[in-house]
């Protein structure tokens, strides 16, 4: 397993993958040192760079995440969710076919080891509401006004 750490506008973030595929993409709450990237590894750090420029809407990487079969299923659901667009625990409990599994469903979200590529930032509470999120509310809001297509104007 291959690792590296790179500098991103939420704050330092960790890649682990092989040649199997990214396994693992987290942030951090504390700065690090930007390390070598792995061969294994360019091309994700690549498509998060253009994530994060504006200028990618879709990654397209091998992905390797380890989890339960319905934890997999659930992050299969949220790598549907499009770009610049948001769905609700309950809604994504009904699309995975048990209305009733939304707990569930919300724990699974919660455990996604893939921060951004699998984007659970993109599920919201049933009101609207910014509920839950493992990195933190101030990196899911920033996230979804990243992907918003309606930018905020400033007035001065």
């Amino acid at each position: 397993m291959e690792s590296c750490f790179i500098k991103t506008p939420l704050g330092y973030a960790k890649l682990e993958g092989d040649v199997d595929g990214l396994s693992s993409l987290t942030v951090l709450n504390k700065d690090v040192k930007k390390s070598n990237i792995p061969e294994v590894l360019e091309d994700a750090v690549r498509q998060l760079e253009e994530y994060f420029k504006g200028d990618r809407t879709q990654f397209s990487l091998k992905l390797n995440p380890q989890g339960t079969d319905f934890q997999q299923r659930v992050w299969n659901a949220l790598l549907t969710i499009p770009y610049g667009k948001t769905t609700s625990y309950l809604q994504l409990s009904k699309d995975l076919g048990n209305v009733k599994a939304i707990r569930a469903v919300a724990n699974a979200n919660g455990k996604n080891p893939l921060w951004i590529i699998v984007p659970c930032h993109r599920v919201i509470g049933s009101d609207g509401s910014l509920t839950g999120y493992a990195s933190g509310l101030h990196r899911k809001q920033w996230l979804l006004e990243h992907e918003s297509p309606y930018k905020q104007q400033s007035l001065f």
